[in-house]
């Protein structure tokens, strides 16, 4: 059986779902693709958490938005109708305009790791469809709140 790589105590935000009806399969089986979905609410209320927590007003505001580049997950075991899951995020790193999300899907009554995965968001300029850097707040914001985090930034004033 495979197991998460990903220690538990690395993450700090987490959100609740119950597998529901029609995400199930005939055997009530959680469908692989809904994992997915978990993942991507985790990573709207984390943004929406951080940004709360950190005052972060230029983020996701005006022209700001994320675009996802890369997602994926590995299967560990199976989620049912109507179980309880955490779902844990972190950012494991930020670069000047994507950040890479690591997710952990745990069984709420028995604590088990079923699934993990991870992803990456780009931030965009929403008019002109371009990558556009994070604004510097966000570093920071990220660095105070995350655990164990590379933050790869390349300051423009240097160049």
């Amino acid at each position: 059986m495979k197991e998460s790589c990903e220690s538990i105590e690395n993450f700090k935000h987490k959100i609740e779902e119950t597998v529901k009806f029609h995400e199930v399969d005939l055997m009530g089986i959680c469908n692989n693709a809904v994992y997915f979905n978990y993942f991507e609410d985790a990573r709207i209320k984390y943004i929406q958490d951080l940004k709360s927590k950190y005052n972060l007003k230029s983020l996701l505001h005006n022209n700001s938005f994320f675009i996802m580049a890369h997602n994926e997950c590995d299967y560990i075991l199976p989620a049912k109708f109507d179980d309880k899951l955490f779902i844990y995020t972190r950012i494991y790193y930020a670069k000047n305009s994507s950040i890479g999300f690591s997710h952990l899907v745990v069984k709420q009554d028995t604590l088990e790791i079923i699934a993990s995965g991870k992803g990456v968001l780009v931030h965009i300029d929403i008019s002109s469809k371009t990558k556009m850097p994070l604004p510097g707040e966000f570093y920071s914001a990220v660095r105070d709140f995350e655990i164990k985090v590379e933050i790869i930034h390349r300051n423009e004033n240097s160049i």
